[in-house]
């Protein structure tokens, strides 16, 4: 891959990543936009709460594979000497695109199932690590915030734990600086008890 492939690559993930799918398909198929519900965030556990399931389920789908196919591209056809650079580069321009959406003047998500996207096409066992944290967090602690920040915790802790490439790690540390950035103000709420919880079919009501 030259350079100018490279950099396409580059801005064809960032401009991917910036697609606001909560809000394509809150409008085109729910006629309902999801900034103005809920907690007004444009991620998949707001669409969960206010239009479902099968809404969540898509919405997700599409966050997730805006980070999965560019990443994963650029792995494929990448020099070998250059694959890793080049794979993490494109994998962050897809998370920057979803967090600071072109379309959405700057706004956006936080980034946690494009980063988690992007993750599976560079380090597939160690997003299962991180992935098995979140469910058993959100099982124990019922809030998606925090689930979500002990998953990106546990995979920098594996990525330095396990000397994964260079551009890995440095990717997987600003990443998972990136989610805490983005998730400051559930930080603040789950410090003061009031984050909202997640229940589950089986909770009693």
């Amino acid at each position: 891959m030259n350079i100018a492939a490279a950099t396409a690559l580059i801005i064809g993930a960032y401009l991917l990543g910036s697609i606001p799918f909560a809000i394509v398909i809150g409008r085109g198929i729910y006629h309902t936009d999801v900034r103005r519900h809920g907690s007004g965030n444009i991620g998949t556990t707001n669409v969960f709460r206010v239009l479902g399931v099968k809404a969540g389920i898509l919405v997700f789908a599409g966050d997730f594979l805006k980070g999965f196919i560019p990443t994963y591209l650029a792995t494929l056809f990448s020099y070998p000497g250059h694959a890793a650079l080049v794979s993490v580069i494109v994998a962050g321009a897809a998370i920057v695109g979803h967090t600071w959406s072109i379309f959405l003047r700057g706004k956006g998500g936080k980034g946690v199932a494009t980063g988690g996207g992007a993750i599976v096409a560079l380090m597939p066992l160690l997003f299962l690590v991180g992935f098995a944290m979140f469910w058993l967090m959100l099982l124990l602690g019922r809030f998606v915030s925090f689930a979500s920040l002990c998953s990106a915790l546990t995979l920098s802790v594996m990525v330095v734990a396990t000397g994964q490439p260079t551009p890995y790690t440095v990717f997987t540390l600003f990443g998972t600086a990136v989610i805490f950035y983005a998730h400051r103000s559930n930080i603040r709420r789950l410090i003061r008890g009031r984050e909202n919880a997640v229940r589950f079919p089986w909770d009693r009501r």
